[in-house]
């Protein structure tokens, strides 16, 4: 079939039912191996071998970075099972490339696929910090807590080079605004000078995302974030430099990784970790299609316990996007899987989240773009 307008022409692009593609297509290091076309697309592509040359032969896949000027940075949400009400992500897709990641089907809004698109073909804001300065500058801005990590990893490989979220630190430092940050990555570090300066005003939290302390099965499910090992050392590092700091064990997979929770609260315990959170597996729209392709490949023998149990908590379907259940889930192994926790919290010495960042530093901009008074 042609070739969707709005979609370049190349061999890695979707196949038209979704099927794996080549291994060595995918390349090392990627957890996709599916392609398919994105949910507003009305064509898709299907790959045949044309006798010119096989499929085996196609080159892995590379990352690709386009860069996006950005008009407005600050994202709005309204959402109740958040507790903030603004974002920033410096980058569209995520290189690290987890295979349950729930931004995933936001590429579908530009044109890309949910799969390996979603991993290799990036986008980044080089101009966000000038357009945060602007925003933070406005007349009517009032000062809340912005989260940054809540959607794609400002801190995934890309961010050594293109260094987007050091620079919207240096602006929140600079105004004395407060963030909480999210992340896999150990590259995090390389930020403490700018993060340990701003905890002396109690203006940042940093949590750090582990889903497993298994190397094996932590490189399958996030090929390219930090192992394990490494984000305990970053939240070694952040803890020691005075950094408040928390433990995020999401996402929980039942009948895969759950049995790993108690043991994830203690080891970040004891790598300073004060606060603690966890997010049970969520599954939409095209990462549901994505996720199960991953388990026949790389977990057959925990497929159907993993959905099974899955589904017990999500009311018998692969996911369920209702306020106040969509976080934790509902149902008998739901209610376990939180008492659990609750348990080991109080067992470990580790609080839900609790710190309040202050917002009494804040000096608006007045420079950046911002529009002055006539007055």
């Amino acid at each position: 079939m042609p070739t969707a307008p709005n979609r370049s022409a190349s061999p890695q692009e979707s196949t038209s039912s979704g099927s794996a593609l080549p291994l060595n297509m995918t390349g090392r290091g990627r957890a996709a191996h599916s392609n398919k076309a994105g949910r507003f697309e009305t064509e898709s592509r299907e790959l045949i071998d044309d006798g010119w040359g096989t499929i085996d032969e196609l080159p892995p896949v590379k990352t690709e970075v386009q860069s996006e000027t950005a008009r407005h940075v600050i994202t709005k949400n309204t959402s109740p099972d958040l507790p903030f009400d603004r974002s920033i992500n410096p980058y569209r897709g995520c290189e690290h490339g987890c295979i349950y990641c729930f931004a995933r089907p936001t590429h579908a809004y530009m044109g890309l696929s949910p799969g390996l698109d979603f991993e290799s073909r990036l986008f980044a804001k080089p101009n966000a910090a000038q357009v945060l300065e602007r925003e933070l500058g406005a007349p009517s801005y009032q000062v809340k807590p912005i989260a940054i990590g809540t959607n794609t990893d400002p801190y995934q490989p890309i961010e050594r080079q293109h260094q987007i979220m050091r620079g919207i630190l240096e602006v929140l430092n600079k105004t004395g605004h407060p963030v909480t940050i999210v992340t896999k990555s150990a590259l995090v570090m390389r930020d403490i000078d700018i993060l340990s300066d701003m905890a002396q005003r109690n203006l940042v939290k940093v949590a750090i995302s582990v889903t497993t302390l298994d190397r094996k099965i932590a490189r399958s499910l996030e090929p390219r974030a930090s192992t394990p090992q490494r984000r305990l050392q970053a939240l070694g590092a952040l803890s020691s430099a005075g950094i408040p700091t928390a433990v995020l064990a999401a996402p929980i997979i039942p009948g895969l990784t759950d049995h790993e929770l108690e043991g994830i609260l203690e080891v970040c315990k004891e790598h300073g970790a004060s606060e603690a959170n966890y997010i049970l597996l969520r599954l939409p729209r095209e990462v549901s299609e994505l996720f199960k392709d991953w388990l026949l490949r790389e977990a057959p023998g925990s497929y159907r316990r993993v959905l099974s149990l899955l589904r017990s908590m999500r009311e018998g379907k692969d996911y369920d996007a209702q306020w106040n259940k969509r976080f934790k889930g509902k149902g008998p192994y739901a209610d376990q899987l939180a008492k659990r926790f609750q348990l080991a919290c109080k067992s470990k010495g580790l609080t839900p989240r609790s710190l309040k960042l202050s917002c009494d530093h804040f000096i608006k901009p007045t420079c950046g773009g911002v529009q002055l008074s006539l007055l």
